[in-house]
């Protein structure tokens, strides 16, 4: 009999100045962290960690991060923190030093904590890494049997952060509903390693539902630098309700498509979430959605400032080697669009791809809304 199963981080923290709280938090986890950043990030939260981890008795030891989350570079942190002599690992920055540190805490036997500072993935609380080789093409999912110990954001620095992440976000999380449903439907797993929960179908309802409400007058705030209940409400569905439904309501085609675009490296400048989106426009094409709720589609991810297009992300539908190749990939063995309802082969992916450009053009003309431009695509 095939179970269900939800899974989840052990404490999510999320708010205003939520930063300064860190060390309380991590104090109960371990005594000696090892701290993962590149210096961008880093100087940005330095000065509150610093003071935190001072109340709270602990020491500041951090060790440089840059690049995608790869094999070499999870081997490097894992043995940093055997030689150091670690109890924790945590990650500040954004989805790849997220999921170099779970792989790397993983391995080395520790407890791990994802300090994302901007909402522009879910990859902070699932209890998976997605792994790249070094010139940013998918190379593997790796699994761990728990989620962090701990995910806290900061929600003002999200608002100080640069608008593209949280509209990167937000188009990472508008697929958690889009493929939870698909899943749903079929007979796939989830990465939780059995059927969708009922729980986790409906928290990827909810995160759709809260998105459509609230996106707009969040990115609003973003460019404003101010925190807001919009903001908010867009933070917790981009990192806890996509975290949590992806990973216990399933993934289906939007993320193979992901994990197929980066096979073609006019695509490599862009953020997760972009890919993500063009992959979602491609699976509603594909299952066949009724027209209003592409039209509608469409025109939201337009007005929010992504890509629902080929040409957005430096492909052209005349592309045919590029197009099969994203195909070929997004429909490997063991992709995640075999959780469709229905039988996926390259060539349907390929279509619909191409179908994609020609139906998202008419709507934007339809609607008064800029042509796509590859504005994306940045080298």
């Amino acid at each position: 009999m095939t179970m269900s199963v939800l899974a989840s981080p052990s404490r999510y923290v999320q708010g205003a100045g939520a930063l300064a709280e860190l060390g309380t938090h991590l104090e109960q986890l371990g005594s000696k962290p090892l701290l993962v950043a590149d210096d961008v990030v880093w100087g940005l939260v330095e000065e509150p960690v610093t003071k935190g981890f001072g109340d709270a008795d602990l020491p500041v030891k951090r060790v440089q991060f840059e690049g995608f989350a790869t094999p070499e570079t999870v081997t490097s942190l894992a043995s940093a923190i055997k030689d150091g002599g670690h109890d924790i690992i945590v990650a500040f920055g954004g989805g790849s030093a997220i999921d170099s540190v779970k792989a790397a805490g993983f391995d080395a036997g520790v407890a791990w904590a994802s300090i994302p500072t901007a909402a522009s993935s879910d990859a902070p609380t699932s209890a998976l890494s997605v792994i790249y080789t070094e010139a940013g093409e998918f190379l593997e999912y790796r699994f761990f049997p728990k989620n962090p110990d701990l995910v806290l954001i900061d929600t003002q620095l999200v608002a100080d952060a640069p608008v593209r992440f949280l509209v990167a976000g937000i188009g990472d999380a508008l697929a958690t509903w889009l493929e939870a449903r698909a899943t749903r439907r079929g007979q796939g797993s989830t990465m939780a390693g059995g059927r969708p929960t009922h729980a986790g179908t409906a928290l990827a309802q909810l995160c759709w539902d809260m998105l459509w409400e609230n996106a707009l007058p969040a990115l609003d705030a973003v460019r404003a630098h101010v925190v807001t209940p919009a903001l908010e409400s867009v933070v917790e569905a981009n990192t806890l309700l996509s975290g949590l439904g992806f990973e216990s309501g399933g993934l289906a085609a939007a993320h193979a498509i992901h994990n197929g675009l980066t096979a073609a490296p006019q695509t490599h400048g862009l953020d997760h979430g972009q890919k993500v989106n063009l992959g979602s426009m491609t699976q509603l094409v594909m299952e066949g959605a009724p027209a209003e709720e592409i039209e509608a589609f469409v025109e939201f991810t337009t007005r929010v400032g992504l890509p629902n297009t080929l040409t957005e992300v430096g492909l052209r539908p005349e592309d045919a080697d590029e197009l099969h190749a994203v195909a070929k990939a997004a429909t490997a063995e063991g992709e995640t669009i075999h959780n469709m309802p229905f039988p996926v082969t390259p060539d349907l992916v390929v279509n619909a791809l191409i179908a994609a450009e020609g139906l998202s053009r008419r709507i934007r003309a339809d609607k008064g809304l800029p042509e796509p431009v590859m504005y994306y695509a940045r080298h």
